[in-house]
């Protein structure tokens, strides 16, 4: 979560008449994360969170991130909630931006997760797939081979300023990436950005999912090798396998994994990792000075992307057969 819009009191006072969410106590700013302005209201009623959504973010999207939610609430995962406002409507306007009211769901995100945490996101990862079977509504992945690329083109000029040699070693990973990227795997809604801070536990119990702006329909086992990215790796960049095998047998304990995703699962990480590699890059390239925003080093999963080069078989993530 993130502010880049700013907005004042008898705005959002206005705003909140349109809904029955109670009287504005107070608000502040949520600096975390990197794409939309969110901000913690406290109302008379309860609490919740206020996302203006910025131009990253399709208004025509929005649809199916809201739906999404109520689907998958529906089918028994733990996760936030659009309030509608009092004329039905799920999305409003603040301060010339999109903007809708969610409720705030208990828990906190942990910073140092261990494997059992692990074992318990990769059930939920699992269920998520599971009550994400129906929703009619479709969305292709934006951040997939394609928009790598684009992403790559408006970054490429300068990355050399990351490190040396990097212009040339990206360039030969996305053409490896487009001759060798697996097709014809199950598919269906994935969460595609379910990092530590988008899971909250209440003590060592998971409470909830978060954050659904980048969810999209691709292959379900993609969003396996995105959670192995961001959940077992440690801070000195090496693979704690003790945590992956943890999150596999997590996802296993709930939804199968047919032999053709297991054999893609290390081109898969190779690519999640990369897909990570090039928003962060464009961030620290492009995000503009003062922006209440915290930028994440890019460097962090380039160190990811060459562990996954070195990968034959998923067996070194910790998948026992």
């Amino acid at each position: 979560m993130a502010v880049y819009t700013d907005i004042n009191e008898q705005d959002l006072t206005a705003f909140l008449a349109q809904y029955d969410a109670g009287e504005l106590l107070s608000y502040k700013g949520i600096a975390e994360g990197v794409e939309n302005s969110n901000f913690l209201l406290h109302t008379s009623k309860a609490p919740l969170i206020l996302t203006l959504y910025e131009k990253r973010v399709e208004k025509s999207d929005l649809p199916f991130f809201l739906g999404l939610m109520h689907h998958l609430s529906e089918g028994g995962l733990n996760c936030p909630l659009p309030l509608p406002r009092k004329d039905g409507a799920l999305l409003g306007e603040l301060s010339g931006r999109p903007a809708a009211l969610i409720s705030f769901l208990e828990g906190m995100w942990l910073r140092k997760p261990e494997a059992q945490h692990c074992r318990e996101v990769g059930a939920a990862l699992a269920r998520m797939h599971v009550a994400g079977e129906g929703f009619e509504l479709t969305r292709p992945n934006a951040l997939s081979l394609e928009g790598w690329q684009t992403l790559w083109v408006k970054s490429q000029d300068r990355a050399d300023e990351v490190e040396p040699g990097l212009e040339a070693e990206i360039g030969a990973e996305l053409d490896f990436l487009a001759a060798h990227w697996p097709k014809n795997l199950p598919s269906g809604v994935i969460h595609a950005d379910l990092f530590p801070d988008n899971v909250f536990f209440l003590g060592d119990r998971l409470s909830g999912l978060i954050d659904f702006y980048f969810a999209c329909n691709d292959l379900l086992v993609y969003d396996l090798s995105i959670c192995l990215n961001s959940w077992c790796f440690e801070k000195d960049g090496a693979y704690n396998i003790t945590k992956g095998k943890a999150m596999i047998e997590g996802y296993l304990s709930v939804r199968p994994l047919s032999g053709d995703e297991i054999e893609a699962l290390p081109i898969l990480c190779r690519g999640s990792a990369l897909r990570f590699f090039l928003t962060r890059l464009y961030d620290w390239l492009m995000t503009p000075e003062g922006a209440l925003v915290v930028k994440k080093d890019p460097l962090e999963y380039l160190k990811k992307l060459r562990f996954h080069r070195a990968v034959t078989n998923a067996s070194e993530y910790g998948l026992i057969s």
